[in-house]
């Protein structure tokens, strides 16, 4: 199952960096190019949506099949592996937040990044027809 998270992991992070270099000022000659890369993988990305489900549900299964260890019959190491479960299952449900937010904003950036563009080449237009 680790291998699901570093995928989920690596596409958070992939998310994360177009997100900086489409909204990073002074990128201009790159701008273009951005945007057609990023907007070519957002359909791809799109998959992220119910992977993320499917480990949502992952991560529910495991909480509510757990074996509880809040009686006094629990060992110290059995208390001990209770609690790294629980630590692992928030983390990994705040990774999928992160990547659920980071689509969305990718999404968001690259839907106002290429409304500009448009706007920008009819004010130019505009500006050579006078």
């Amino acid at each position: 199952m680790a291998l699901e998270w570093v995928v989920l992991g690596y596409a958070a992070a992939a998310e994360a960096v177009m997100i900086i270099l489409l909204t990073l000022p002074g990128l201009n000659s790159l701008r273009k190019g951005l945007i057609a890369v990023t907007t070519s993988l957002l359909k791809p990305f799109l998959s992220v949506v119910p992977f993320c489900l499917f480990l949502l549900m992952d991560i529910y299964w495991k909480y509510e099949t757990r074996p509880s260890c809040e009686s006094v019959d629990c060992s110290p190491s059995e208390h001990l592996r209770h609690q790294k479960s629980i630590m692992k299952s928030q983390r990994n449900a705040l990774l999928i937040a992160a990547a659920l937010v980071f689509y969305w904003i990718l999404y968001s950036v690259t839907k106002l990044v290429v409304r500009v563009e448009q706007l920008n080449q009819r004010i130019e237009k505009l500006k050579n027809q006078e």
